[in-house]
């Protein structure tokens, strides 16, 4: 019974050394390992040895993109107004070394350069700039980010504005401004319509005034829409100028057949005239 409980024990110590000692990195990961305190190259992916009892400390990085979600931030804009922002960092670590050495906890400082850079870039800009100008404000956040997170091994990917906030009083401010450009754009429309109808009749009425049977023309034409409904009556004075060419003109004498084949006996009939 001796012998065998020796054989387990050895058994059992020479686990423990193999599981101490074979790592596994995965594709996505790298090792990052120190002997003795001393860096030493990276390992893996895949299976790699470390000695056992202390003597090499390994950290696995993974180098996958990171998403950090930055909490809200109370920020004043440049027009003095309150708004509450969150946004997210996509990011990924290029330099396994340099996140493990440079920094105490990459994940942290990523998060509180991005909450610092996020107040102040937002801060310069206008609300008008938040609202309307997303991709430029995600832009120059991505880059201030990036600069200041490059030492450390980290790629910043893209920033996104998640939300902005506003309080209730600028909401509303903000539904009356938009109502009142609304009505500009329809009031100038209307103006802009009125003026190119009153340039059309004003060609029109140029063109008709040239031309005396136009009017009469489109006289009867007014007078025909008007009476399209037949329950109306429709009283109206007749213009002089209407009638005048009927006045002026001649009418033919009627021809009296005398009986018993005399001679014809013309007669005179009166002829209307228009005074002048």
């Amino acid at each position: 019974m001796t012998g065998v409980a020796a054989f387990g024990i050895a058994v059992f110590l020479l686990l423990m050394v193999a599981a101490s000692t074979i790592k596994i990195a995965k594709e996505y990961e790298r090792g990052v390992v120190f002997r003795l305190g001393r860096l030493i190259a990276l390992k893996g992916p895949g299976p790699f040895f470390i000695f056992p009892f202390g003597i090499d400390h390994a950290r696995k990085i993974d180098l996958r993109v990171i998403t950090l979600e930055v909490p809200q931030q109370e920020v004043i804009t440049s027009d003095n107004v309150t708004v509450k922002v969150n946004a997210v960092i996509f990011f990924q670590v290029v330099d396994a070394q340099a996140a493990i050495v440079r920094v105490y906890n990459f994940m942290e400082a990523t998060s509180q350069i991005a909450q610092t850079t996020l107040r102040a870039v937002l801060g310069q800009s206008s609300l008008d700039e938040l609202l309307g100008a997303r991709d430029k404000i995600n832009e120059r956040l991505q880059a201030i980010i990036d600069r200041q997170t490059e030492p450390w091994g980290i790629k910043v990917v893209a920033v996104e504005l998640k939300d902005a906030q506003l309080a209730e009083s600028m909401v509303r401010a903000l539904a009356r401004q938009a109502e009142a450009e609304r009505e500009k754009r329809a009031k100038i429309i209307a103006t802009e319509g009125e003026f190119q109808a009153a340039q059309v009749l004003a060609n029109a009425a140029q063109i008709i005034s040239t031309q005396p049977a136009a009017l009469a023309l489109r006289y009867m034409q007014t007078l025909l829409d008007m009476g399209s409904n037949q329950n109306s009556t429709i009283v109206f004075p007749i213009p002089i100028e209407l009638i005048r060419p009927l006045l002026a003109a001649p009418v033919p004498m009627p021809v009296a057949v005398a009986p018993n084949g005399s001679p014809p006996v013309v007669t005179e009939a009166p002829v209307a005239r228009a005074d002048s």
